[in-house]
């Protein structure tokens, strides 16, 4: 499980990628390349990593559901994710 410190990171770089969105893309429309570099450098989407929403895992994550394969599968076995059965043949 990843650090609170982290996960937190991450959550901070998510806001400022959302604030600073139309901003950027104006200033990338206009071609202001020194307007862009005045902006923080967490506003840029490419520092995003996807992350596990439950635990932090930054590995093995799954884009359909947010969550890490393992957290995934202990979910799954339980029934919690509605419409996923483990397949037997």
């Amino acid at each position: 499980m990843a650090r609170e410190s982290i996960k937190a990171r991450e959550r901070k770089r998510e806001r400022m990628v959302a604030k600073y969105a139309a901003k950027r893309k104006a200033l990338k429309a206009a071609g202001d390349y020194v307007g862009l570099d005045k902006l923080p450098r967490n506003s840029s989407p490419v520092r995003l990593h996807n992350r596990c929403k439950l635990t932090g895992r930054p590995k093995g994550y799954m884009r359909k559901f947010g969550i890490s394969r393992v957290t995934f599968r202990e979910l799954a076995s339980q029934g919690i994710i509605p419409g996923i059965t483990k397949a037997s043949w």
